[in-house]
């Protein structure tokens, strides 16, 4: 028994090899999510500076030009970065920042649950009652429409907006952030080898050398 479980973990030492691939499908699966973010805000650039400045039906963020400008930038830049793997700790520092506004200013008064569920741990009473709501829609359209057919390409849900996909992203960053853009298929990789860090020397080979001078 004891050697069929040293075998399996050698076997599961083996796939270090192929460890590159997790940072990599984490930035590629980023990549399309905040091109697609940076782009609409940019498209829209005047909405987006009201819904950023407005007290009343948007965020009322301070600096509301500045702070879309910088978003933008954050998440297109990014979206590019992140492709090439380029800088990839580096940026991953004003993403995740992006993502906490957005988590703290746009989704958390609404609950986790980014689409909404009437039972489940993150289930709560805004939740519950937008479900009585959606059996409710369903009902109509069953009713007065042709609900197979609006129905055959997905199911008919609604949008609770929790903080769930800006707390995935957030977690999906933070690892990028201590792991980087992985090997092989990054330009990270690439500079380190080309232009690696100059060898240090701790204090102690420091103190042996000046005592033997």
């Amino acid at each position: 028994m004891l050697t069929l479980i040293h075998k399996a973990q050698r076997l599961l030492d083996h796939t270090k090899h192929l460890d590159f691939i997790a940072p990599l499908l984490l930035r590629l699966y980023l990549v399309p999510i905040f091109w697609m973010a940076g782009t609409q805000k940019l498209s829209h650039f005047d909405n987006t500076v009201q819904w950023f400045g407005n007290e009343d039906w948007g965020l009322g963020l301070p600096l509301p030009w500045l702070m879309a400008v910088l978003a933008i930038a954050a998440e297109l830049g990014g979206a590019i970065l992140l492709a090439l793997g380029l800088f990839t700790r580096w940026i991953s520092i004003p993403m995740m920042f992006t993502m906490l506004v957005a988590a703290v200013s746009v989704h958390w008064k609404n609950g986790w649950l980014a689409i909404a569920s009437g039972d489940g741990l993150f289930a709560t009473d805004r939740t519950m009652a937008a479900i009585d709501r959606l059996d409710r829609v369903k009902d109509i359209l069953q009713q007065h429409g042709n609900y197979q057919w609006l129905t055959e390409k997905g199911s008919v849900v609604i949008l609770n907006n929790g903080i769930e996909f800006a707390a995935t992203y957030f977690i999906m960053l933070l690892v990028l952030l201590f792991i980087g853009g992985g090997k092989y298929l990054s330009l990270d990789y690439w500079l380190a080898r080309r232009f690696p860090k100059p060898a240090t020397i701790s204090i102690s080979s420091s103190i042996h050398v000046q005592n033997n001078v």
